[in-house]
This record gives C-alpha cells, structure tokens and sequence, in this order.
C-alpha cells in the first residue's frame, strides 16, 4: 500500500466508507476507520472479535506462540492480565514507585542540564527520554542499574524491533510461504530477542551467585529476587519456575499453558508481574520516548501553545524542579498537551484482532476467520469529530471531555477493551511529569530556529508511530533553577 499504511487506508476509507473490505494477498481485512465501528468492535462484539494474527515477524525466536502481545484469549491471558492489573499497575503498586519515578527524572534533567551547560550543544529528545525510562525499570527489575552501554544497545534493539515487526512481509500475504522466511525477517526478530535475552542472563548470573554465596538477605528485594524465590518453591502453588521460565517472563514468553498452572497464591502477583513487563517496556520506554518528542517538536513549532503551557507550569510549581503525581492535577494545559499530541500522533495507528466467530458489524457480515483493523489515526483524524484534524490545537482538549482509557471511542490512543495497553497507568504518569519537567526547567529551540526551515515532521511507521528524523533540539536551563 504505502509506507505510511494507515494514511493509504484513511484515503481509501474516504472513498469507500468507514467500514470496507481489501485484500492483501490471500488475506481478507476488514478495516474500521470511525469511533462507531470501533465501539461496535471494541466493545459490541468485543468477546468474538478479540483473536489475534500476529504477524510472522513475532515468530522470530520462538516470540509468537508465547508473547502477551499476541496470545489468544484463553485461561493463561486471562490470568495475566487479571492478575497483572490488580497487583502490578494499581495505584498502591504505582505508588511504591514513587522514589525510583522521581529518581528517574532527577538523571534525566541531569543529562539535559550537562547538554545545556556545553552551550550550543542539542539534545536528543527521544534518547535521554527513553533512557530515563529504561533506567526506572532496570531497576525495579533488578536493583541496579543500567550501564551507558547496555542502555545504547536497549535502545538500538528496541527501535529496530517495532520497525521490523510491523515492515511489510511477503509470509504475512501469503501465509503458504511461511515457512521460508524469504525477507529474513524472522531471523532478525530473533536476534534481537537474544540480544535481551543476554542482557538478563547476566542479571540472573550476578543474583544467583550472590545468593549462594550468601550475599543476598534471601528477601524478595525487586522482581528478580521474587522470581528466584519462587524457582527455589519448587512444586509448590503449583509453579514450577527454572531459568528459561525467568527470561521468557522478563520478555513475555509463556510456556505452553498445559506445561504450567498459575494459581492465585501468595506469591503470584509478582510472577505475573514478569509476565506483563514487554507490554511495560513498550509503553514505557518506545511510546513514552516518541511521544514527548511528538510533543516538543509540535511545542517547538507552536511558539504561543508553549508560551501557555510554561506559563502555567510556573504558577503552578514556582521554584519546584519537577511535576509530581499530585501535580498533574492542578495541570489542564500540561493534560490538554499530552492528549493533543497523542491524538494528532497516534502511538499505535493500526489495531489488528481476529473474528473468532462470524457478527455483523453495522450491518455487515464479518465472516469467522477474517482480519479485523482498527485504524486508530483515522479515527483520530476524523474531520466529522475533530475541527481542524490536521492541526495541533491542545485547547480543543480543554472544551472537550476525553479521556485514554477507552472508553470515548472518539479517542483510543492506548487501544480499549481486552487489549488496552498493560503499562498505560504508569505511561500516563511518566509522560507528564517528564515532558511538564523538561518544559518547566529549561528553555528549548530547534536547530533550525531563524533558518526559515521547519521540524521535519514525517513518520516513520512501525509497531509504534515514530519520527523518521530523529528530533534534537537545543536547551537552555531557565536562570532560576540551580543544579538538579
């Protein structure tokens, strides 16, 4: 179709209706492309249109069968994700994240303070935000901390993965030639599964060693010292837990569900918890680090709207460093920015499920077996919804009540639903604090400020929509702030 499939399905959808038909290869899809049709999907037929066909890039490694991502629902995912909401992303859960949430932005205010002090020198936006992030779950999964090189390599890894899962795939038209992998894009899926694979193996190493040396208190610590807790319980609560099992937990890969059965006792919340953590490092780490560039880059573009945004940022903190949980409250430009941002740049643009079963659909036939698409930047851009869909005009957010929690299907960004994004609650965290931070201590311009060019805005589609030129941008610490 196009590089930018979700804009070639939006045209086509304003010929052809917000509900139509198209065929790639031997694949039938069905795509939905206005907040009704989503409803009637999302929520309506919600049980017979939540199966998964993920694409064969999951494969890669073994990923697919197992991943959280694209496990069909069944007892194993209805476990996970029960058990996952209720013990790992509640607001007691969240809560004890505090000291290592605002320990994470305190290093990243460092990094852009050190880029401000040098002068002149820009600053990639999303690299420091996603490196603040990676570091807060490296350390409440293992107590320690990620090293410059480890981060870099994550980083790598990790953009590339959402661009491969998602790149156009021959095996994915024509499922009879599966098996050959003719683009490679399964071998490279799973070299870059080993590569996180190796990063935790030297985790798991370095705990192991110390606890059998005696190093450790034998308390369940972080994530990693419950897991092993629980490898030592042997049989009991019905777990068995063994190496393989603690990599392909910190990567959301399950077992085959005959070969483990997950009881709801003492210790399960924090084995569940592993099992949530690809869906927390993909919304933490990938979609919170493109979205605050999204949204400096338009800020940047948009010189009153920053204006606003800073001004308000002032009353409210005053000599404050950073935004806390409490503040974000007293912050409706901050929120009105954020949702503009994730409205006009949709996280995830395109949402696949399978019919399990044949429904009708604003009196249409789905018929068992298909595809099922949700465009979520369609919908987003939708002109019958959003005035001026093209524009960003955080203001409409200050009129307009809407929330990302799916249920206004006018606006999904985090999806709805069985599938709404696992890690959403502490996204929704992250995204205001650091981006009201970043905007509250220090003065930004673009690189090309006074060259009469603009930010080069376009996307780069991939599991998460992205800027294909990555956006630096140059900082300035405001006079009253001191060191961080």
């Amino acid at each position: 179709m196009s590089k930018l499939p979700h804009r070639a399905l939006a045209r086509l959808a304003d010929r052809h209706g917000a509900l139509m038909t198209v065929r790639l290869g031997t694949s039938l899809y069905v795509v939905a492309s206005s907040p009704s049709a989503a409803r009637e999907i999302l929520q309506t037929h919600n049980a017979s249109l939540s199966g998964r066909s993920p694409a064969d890039a999951w494969n890669g490694g073994g990923h697919g069968a197992n991943s959280v991502f694209v496990l069909q629902p069944g007892r194993m995912w209805r476990t996970l994700r029960r058990i996952g909401t209720a013990h790992m992303l509640s607001p007691p859960r969240l809560q004890e994240t505090l000291a290592l949430r605002r320990d994470a932005i305190r290093g990243l205010l460092r990094h852009v303070s050190q880029a401000a002090a040098s002068g002149d020198t820009t600053v990639s936006v999303r690299r420091a935000a996603f490196t603040a992030m990676a570091r807060l779950l490296w350390r409440a999964m293992f107590s320690g901390e990620l090293d410059e090189d480890a981060s870099r390599g994550l980083y790598d890894s990790v953009r590339e993965a959402m661009v491969v899962v998602m790149m156009p795939n021959v095996s994915d038209l024509f499922p009879v030639l599966v098996a050959a992998d003719l683009q490679g894009v399964r071998r490279r899926m799973a070299a870059l599964i080993g590569k996180a694979y190796q990063l935790m193996d030297r985790q798991i190493d370095r705990r192991m060693e110390e606890r059998e040396s005696g190093g450790g208190d034998g308390g369940s610590s972080d994530f990693l010292d419950a897991m092993l807790d629980m490898s030592e319980l042997g049989d009991h609560s019905g777990v068995t837990i063994n190496r393989d099992v603690i990599r392909a937990f910190c990567t959301v890969s399950m077992h085959d569900e005959t070969s483990m059965v997950i009881q709801e006792q003492n210790l399960i919340d924090t084995l569940l918890s592993y099992g949530q953590l690809q869906d927390l490092f993909i919304a933490a780490l990938d979609t919170t680090s493109n979205t605050i560039e999204w949204a400096l880059a338009e800020l940047l573009q948009n010189p009153q709207t920053m204006k606003t945004l800073q001004d308000e940022l002032r009353t409210v903190l005053g000599s404050k460093s950073q935004v806390e949980d409490s503040d974000i409250d007293k912050l409706p430009y901050l929120r009105a920015v954020v949702k503009e941002t994730l409205r006009l740049h949709s996280v995830v643009p395109l949402v696949s499920y399978r019919a399990e079963a044949t429904v009708q659909v604003q009196g249409y036939t789905i018929p068992q077996g298909s595809n099922v698409l949700v465009n979520v930047w369609a919908i987003h851009h939708n002109a019958d919804v959003w005035a001026e869909p093209h524009k960003f005009l955080p203001e409409r957010f200050l009129e307009k009540e809407a929330e990302f929690f799916g249920r206004n299907f006018e606006f999904i960004p985090f999806g709805s639903g069985r599938h709404i994004c696992l890690g959403l609650p502490l996204a929704n965290k992250m995204l205001h604090a650091m981006l009201g931070s970043l905007l509250h201590q220090y003065e930004w311009k673009s690189p090309q400020h006074g060259s009469g060019d603009g930010v080069d805005m376009t996307e780069k589609y991939g599991l998460v929509l992205s800027m294909a030129t990555p956006f630096h941008a140059i900082v300035k610490k405001k006079q009253h702030f001191g060191p961080v």
